[in-house]
């Protein structure tokens, strides 16, 4: 399991969004300093050099750093009709290979070479913006269907990172709640939300206030058992 790439990206203007962003991402070369970048509406993103335009609705602390798997990007590639996907093309900060991150578990924590630890949090909810930048039909729809969504991180302990840098999962909880799992509960089975609640405060903040909040109207029900 390894780092294939780090990704950054610089504000941009978009036809899709009122404002610039940070979406397309581009492999660098040399150490990149990973650290929590704080609150959400405050902080941006926590992978060094790299932009978080919309502080409303991404960065901070609960999603300081996005990945996604290679693998997933070769099987984008071949349902796009062979289109390439480079590293960086969904905007994630890190690319990945030999890890299976949306099958990963809410709360795992992986080590990053002798550099960081970071903790998964949640997977990435499609938005406009998103779309624009892919330029495919339909793309919400067809990206949530797949819910394989890559996964948001928060910064354990920070340090800096390299392309090329083993992954190690130093931490696996002992639930079953994926970031798939996370994801289809808040997108497309809101019944599963109760069973996320295994994850605990390993959970996005708004993940959990969702599962609780899902809990009180309607209790916990049979996928909550």
């Amino acid at each position: 399991m390894k780092l294939l790439t780090v990704n950054v990206g610089i504000p941009r203007p978009s036809a899709h969004s009122d404002a610039p962003t940070g979406i397309d991402k581009r492999p660098v070369e040399g150490p990149v300093r990973i650290a929590d970048p704080g609150a959400k509406g405050i902080g941006g993103s926590g992978v060094g050099g790299d932009a978080v335009c919309d502080l409303r609705h991404h960065g901070g602390s609960d999603q300081a750093v996005y990945a996604f798997a290679r693998e997933e990007l070769d099987g984008w590639e071949r349902l796009l009709g062979g289109r390439a996907l480079p590293n960086g093309a969904f905007g994630e900060n890190l690319t990945t290979l030999g890890i299976d991150v949306s099958g990963a578990r809410i709360g795992e924590r992986w080590r990053i070479g002798s550099g960081p630890v970071l903790e998964v949090t949640s997977g990435r909810i499609p938005c406009r913006t998103f779309a624009g930048h892919v330029g495919e039909k339909g793309w919400v729809r067809r990206f949530t269907e797949a819910a394989a969504p890559g996964a948001y991180l928060r910064v354990i302990e920070p340090g800096t990172v390299h392309a090329g840098d083993p992954v190690e999962i130093v931490h696996r909880p002992d639930h079953d709640i994926t970031v798939a799992l996370q994801f289809r509960a808040v997108t497309t089975e809101r019944d599963l939300l109760p069973r996320l609640l295994a994850a605990g405060d390993a959970l996005h903040p708004e993940t959990l206030r969702k599962a609780r909040a899902y809990v009180e109207e309607h209790g916990r029900g049979p996928s909550g058992a």
